[in-house]
Order: C-alpha cells, then sequence, then structure tokens
C-alpha cells in the first residue's frame, strides 16, 4: 500500500553522504592533518584501488570526468594516433560532456542513434557512419549499462578504430563479452577509458573527481605528465599540459566511499528490480535488464510518451523526477551546425526519458509503493 503523505526525493545527497559522515570527517581530518593536499598517499591509493576495480594496469586521477575523457583524446593527438579534424563516433544521446570533450581536441563528433532496446550506442549504425576520418569511437555506458558487446570490438578491431570509453556513470559495471584486454569491467574494455566522481555518481567525491583508466602505459605516461602542466620530472614540461589534478581530500572521500560501492550497487540492482517487477503500466515503457550483465544503475530511466502530464501527476503524489536528457548535443546551441542532422531516435528519447528515485534512501519497498503509483497513471 501506498503511504500519501510520504514524498520521494529524487537526490538528496546529504542523505546519500549520511551513513558514512564519521568515516568521512575522519578522512578530512587525516588529510588536513597529514600537511600533503596533492599527489599524496590518498591519490596513489585511490589509483591503485580504481586500477583493480577495472582490471587495468593503470588509473590516473584527475580532477573531473570531462578532463579525463579530454586528456585522453590530447594524449592520442600528442602520440600521433589522432590528428585535428579526425572523427570519433559518439552516441547521439549522451550528455554534452562526451561531445565536448571531441571538440575541444580539435576533432569532430559522428552522432550515432542508440538502441530502442538499451538506450545505448546502436553498433549496427557504426558501419554506415565509417569514413576515412573516423579514428575512434566512444561508446557511453549510459545510466549504468555496460556498451558491449562482439560487434562493437570486431568492429573497432577490423577498422582499426581507438575505443575510448565513457565510463562516467557506471564504475563497477561489467559485461558479458570480454573487452580487447581479455577482462569485463567497464572502463577496461577498450584502449582507455575515462571516469567521472561527480557528487551525484555512484561513487561520487564531496566536490568532484576523474580518472583516466587504461592498459597502455605510454598513453597513462602522456595522460598523467599532461594532467600536471605537461611535466614529467618537476619544472621539466614536455607537452604544454594542463592543470587537472584530483586532490587529497576528494581522493580520501573516495577511498572511504569506495569500500561501501559493492553494498550502494546491490542496493541499486534490488530497487532496479523492484522497478522492473512492479510498473505494469501499459503507458510506461521500463529499461532493459541484461540476464548476464552486471548493470550498475546510476539511473533507473523509463519511457513515457505524455512525459510532462505524467512527471507532474508524480509530484503531486510526492514522487520526484529528473530527465536525462531532455536535449541531445546536436541540438544544443553550442553545437548549432549539427542541428539539422535527423536523428528520430534520439529525439524520440529526448521527449520521452524519465529517471525514477533510485539514490540512496530508496529502498525496494519504496520502489514498490512508487510502481503502484506509476500504474495509476492515466494519460
Amino acid at each position: 500500500m501506498t503511504d500519501n503523505n510520504k514524498t520521494y526525493p529524487f537526490l538528496d545527497l546529504a542523505l546519500a553522504n549520511a551513513p558514512y559522515m564519521d568515516e568521512l570527517k575522519q578522512a578530512a581530518c587525516d588529510v588536513i592533518t597529514s600537511g600533503r593536499y596533492l599527489h599524496g598517499e590518498q591519490t596513489m591509493t585511490l589509483e591503485t584501488e580504481i586500477a583493480k576495480l577495472c582490471e587495468v594496469k593503470h588509473c590516473i586521477a584527475v580532477s573531473n570526468g570531462l578532463d579525463a575523457l579530454r586528456l585522453i583524446i590530447r594524449a592520442y593527438k600528442e602520440m600521433g594516433m589522432l590528428h585535428e579534424g579526425d572523427k570519433v563516433i559518439v552516441p547521439a544521446n549522451t550528455y554534452v560532456a562526451s561531445v565536448l570533450a571531441i571538440s575541444d581536441n580539435g576533432l569532430s563528433p559522428c552522432f550515432c542513434e542508440p538502441s530502442e532496446s538499451t538506450m545505448n550506442l546502436d553498433a549496427n549504425y557504426i558501419e554506415s557512419l565509417l569514413s576515412p576520418s573516423v579514428k575512434a569511437i566512444m561508446p557511453v555506458h549510459l545510466y549504468g549499462t555496460p556498451c558491449w558487446d562482439d560487434k562493437l570490438m570486431k568492429m573497432a578491431q577490423h577498422y582499426q578504430l581507438l575505443v575510448i570509453e565513457d565510463n562516467a556513470q557506471s564504475i563497477g559495471a561489467k559485461s558479458d563479452v570480454a573487452g580487447m584486454w581479455g577482462t569485463y569491467h567497464t572502463g577496461g574494455l577498450g584502449n582507455a577509458g575515462a571516469i567521472s566522481f561527480y557528487p551525484t555518481k555512484n561513487l561520487g567525491a564531496l566536490g568532484d573527481g576523474g580518472a583516466v583508466v587504461t592498459n597502455d602505459t605510454e598513453l597513462a605516461n602522456c595522460v598523467r605528465a599532461l594532467a600536471n602542466y605537461g611535466s614529467d620530472y618537476r619544472y621539466h614540461n614536455i607537452y604544454r599540459g594542463l592543470n587537472c589534478r584530483i586532490d587529497e581530500i576528494q581522493a580520501a572521500f573516495l577511498l572511504t566511499k569506495l569500500r561501501h560501492l559493492d553494498d550502494e550497487i546491490s542496493r541499486r540492482q534490488r530497487v532496479a528490480s523492484t522497478y522492473s517487477d512492479c510498473i505494469s503500466n501499459p503507458h510506461v515503457k521500463t529499461p532493459y535488464i541484461f540476464a548476464k550483465m552486471k548493470q550498475v544503475w546510476h539511473q533507473y530511466v523509463i519511457r513515457v510518451d505524455a512525459r510532462d502530464k505524467f512527471r507532474v501527476y508524480l509530484k503531486d503524489n510526492g514522487v520526484n523526477t529528473d530527465i536525462h536528457y531532455a536535449t541531445p548535443p546536436h541540438l544544443q546551441p553550442c553545437y548549432k551546425e549539427y542541428k539539422s542532422y535527423k536523428l528520430p531516435r534520439t529525439i524520440a528519447m529526448a521527449n520521452e526519458v524519465v529517471s525514477l528515485p533510485i539514490a540512496y534512501p530508496i529502498t525496494p519497498d519504496d520502489a514498490a509503493s512508487i510502481s503502484e503509483i506509476i500504474n495509476k497513471f492515466e494519460p
């Protein structure tokens, strides 16, 4: 039975971090008293642990997820593997940061339609987008679902495309198909991966942070130098670099929360399963659940034709929602040169997607109650 007086927040970061408050306070205190605020033990330990989690040799902790993507592409340019004017295949329904990283480096996005079932990049479209100028593909593991299959990997290998994973939303997720290095965790499937530790993520900082993960030692060394003013050692700059370093307090916070990541993912999986089992409204399309892939449910995204009416109805019944994302990158004002592109699937999703509450403290019982409310909706 639903509790008519209860409200369900979409996201409250104070509540989300409350279970770890004492540990976070101690972590901050330890860093403050250490006197080391950059390039210290916390950052090195975080890099080691994230590399283990993603099953890769190298992790470079950086300032945020966008910078992680920017640095990967910039490093490939420094290594002579990408050049200005090259194109990168990217899902058209991604968050704009994926595209910003491409254009910021003087490359061009080549927008690929998403799959109707998974809402991830549809590998069936890739071959139709290929041209001599396409040099890389950026699979985005959107909403916590791995974007990886045999077709994508074989196509990348056959056409010698770099695979740069946008793993901003899916740390801890696992594909059911091995990646290029024989491992299964997202971030370690392709040539390199970018992670975001934005506060809303499943593993979120109390500020911002990101990471580059890879098995390529040359790339890792280049990224590490670029992120630190382009220097390979103190006062010696081999590149015209950037300042993209994570600080010790954020690294300490992330290490604290990393200890609880498996539990957080498990809770999200239970909430997602409850939604999928309980929502039966024919006007609502629930997300695809893979039998063997490990989905980590950064967002639980449904599709509804009458979205505006639906969201007002849920709000009136105490359920707060969000939209990821209402305007695709090619329709953003900063990318007006792409506004004429015909991307019907992308537009349809942008007009229909609704994100339901899944962040802590939402429980499976809450999901059942929210589902009951959803099932009574009539457009």
